[in-house]
């Protein structure tokens, strides 16, 4: 088994890297396509929170508090220790998931690995130092500031990359400058395209 961490920041690519990774491994054509690859999205694990409350909170309030590491933590032992887990995911089309309180999906998502498995959690903060024990690989995504921002406008449109940029960009500064930097990740890949 293999368990890899693929953070960056916003609009970096790390989905679309992710996608294409998974897909070519899960081919006919991969050296062991039999092999189990799980995917992780790592906002399924987004901790809640409305807009106004997190405008509020501070850089360190913000990195500690987005993403249910907790919860994470707990799928990737279960994962490692059993071969399988389940969790219930951040419920973003919920009336209501701009509240503070998390809505949680109904339905739970599971996974189940074996023997020469692959699993991969993609997203914000996947490679914070409170899961690092858990990866045998941690993997930053990097794109310079002008592209990651087309990204986020193509994706979500100007009106929310402006929300975005006023709301995270403090965050992921903290985040990517101190807390997880890149020299300490085991990769770091450039995706300028």
């Amino acid at each position: 088994m293999l368990f890899v961490a693929i953070d960056g920041r916003s609009g970096s690519g790390k989905s679309t890297i992710v996608a294409y990774a998974a897909t070519l491994l899960r081919s006919a054509d991969a050296p062991s396509p039999s092999a189990t690859v799980v995917v992780l999205d790592g906002d399924e694990f987004y901790a809640g929170g409305s807009a106004a409350t997190w405008d509020k909170r501070t850089a360190e309030q913000k990195v500690a508090g987005a993403f249910d590491w907790g919860r994470q933590l707990g799928v990737l032992t279960s994962l490692r220790e059993t071969g399988s887990a389940t969790w219930r995911a951040f419920d973003w089309g919920h009336d209501d998931w701009d509240s503070d309180l998390a809505p949680l999906a109904g339905e739970r998502h599971s996974a189940a690995i074996a023997a020469g498995s692959l699993v991969i959690l993609e997203g914000a903060c996947s490679g914070r130092p409170e899961l690092a024990d858990m990866f045998d690989l941690r993997v930053l995504v990097e794109a310079p500031d002008p592209l990651r921002r087309q990204r986020l406008r193509k994706r979500e449109g100007a009106e929310y990359e402006s929300d975005w940029t006023g709301r995270w960009d403090e965050a992921e500064q903290l985040y990517f400058g101190s807390v997880a930097p890149a020299d300490g990740f085991d990769l770091v890949l450039s995706n300028d395209r």
